[in-house]
């Protein structure tokens, strides 16, 4: 994928110092009169695409979304929804304040064209993030948000659906979805639930509080690249058992470079994310929704995720290393050849 000068530059620096650079523009941007105006001109899809979705029962403009990860705080949510994003994916969202893992915490394995991730998941907690999403504007009111729960690092295992109810109590009313953070792998204290047991405990606090609620919030289990065939069958048995409204695979993987410290992302990550999402498809006979992200990388492995069978697609590691212009790209790739037969004769005329 051929990069701009700009992207070319800061990818110089190291890829958590691009990244911060790359949100500080954007900030930037977004304060100036015009600037989410030209954000929109610049990136966001054109409506001659008419690649709209209906997944668990939200309806989405187009299916290519942000991933937990890329705006954990939800500091450009305004932003991010000028540029034409389909939905974003904050958090991971944790009960208090953790600084992740000392710096250093990210890697770019250039000739892989992967990141090297072991941040142990920074975050301002969760009464910043909730003061972000509740101050919904003009340019969010229609912006799908998603959020991630995670954990703290040095919770202890028997207080973790503790922390996870909390945060998923007081997000309720703010956001559209949420995502369930069964890998929570990039810090060197591990999580990843693998057992009926473990992940039950997990979900089943989160499906008694919405019970009693008035509106319903769809619940998705995030999983790891690095379970088992029998582990994900575990998974597809709760998500067709239970209230779980769908799957979003896959996290970094831990397993692929074992003798490095922290979660691969990226292209090396591309084919396994695929073959998970393409697997746990089949294995539920395509009858429930899964957001594809892992290793998305172009616009072509953007189609191949919805080929396999995702019904959305959340893109990180792609956009911070390949730029924003992925998101036009990847809907234009997606379109129909009618729509994109009828796009291209618009524009030229």
């Amino acid at each position: 994928m051929r990069r701009t000068l700009f992207q070319n530059i800061i990818r110089l620096l190291p890829p958590e110092t691009t990244h911060g650079l790359r949100m500080a523009l954007l900030g930037i941007v977004g304060k100036i009169p015009t600037g989410k105006w030209w954000l929109k001109l610049c990136h966001a899809p054109s409506r001659k695409f008419d690649i709209e979705r209906e997944v668990f029962g939200v309806h989405f403009r187009n299916p290519i979304g942000i991933a937990a990860g890329f705006d954990p705080n939800g500091d450009r949510l305004n932003e991010l929804a000028a540029m034409g994003f389909g939905f974003v994916e904050i958090g991971s969202v944790v009960p208090r304040p953790q600084p992740g893992t000392p710096r250093p915490r990210m890697r770019r394995l250039r000739k892989m064209n992967s990141l090297l991730d072991n941040s142990g998941y920074p975050s301002r907690g969760l009464e910043y993030v909730l003061d972000k999403v509740r101050k919904r504007t003009k340019h969010t009111r229609n912006l799908v948000i998603g959020c991630n729960i995670g954990k703290l690092t040095a919770t202890h295992p028997d207080d973790i659906s503790k922390e996870y109810l909390r945060v998923f109590r007081n997000m309720y009313q703010y956001v559209d979805f949420f995502v369930i953070n069964a890998a929570c792998n990039t810090a060197s204290k591990q999580y990843v639930p693998r057992t009926r047991e473990e992940l039950l405990n997990l979900v089943e606090p989160l499906f008694e509080f919405r019970r009693g609620q008035l509106d319903y919030r769809p619940i998705l289990l995030k999983i790891s690249p690095d379970l088992t065939r029998e582990e994900i069958d575990t998974v597809v048995d709760i998500l067709i058992e239970t209230p779980l409204d769908g799957i979003e695979a896959v996290a970094g993987s831990y397993d692929m470079e074992p003798s490095r410290q922290g979660a691969i992302t990226g292209a090396m990550l591309t084919d396994r994310a695929i073959e998970v999402v393409r697997y746990v498809a089949e294995r539920s006979e395509h009858n429930y929704p899964i957001i594809g992200t892992g290793g998305m990388m172009t616009e072509e492995d953007i189609k191949r995720m919805m080929e396999a069978g995702a019904s959305l697609v959340a893109l990180n590691t792609g956009i911070r290393e390949n730029g924003v212009r992925l998101l036009n790209r990847a809907a234009k790739t997606i379109a129909t050849p009618k729509q994109t037969e009828q796009t291209e004769q618009t524009e030229q005329q």
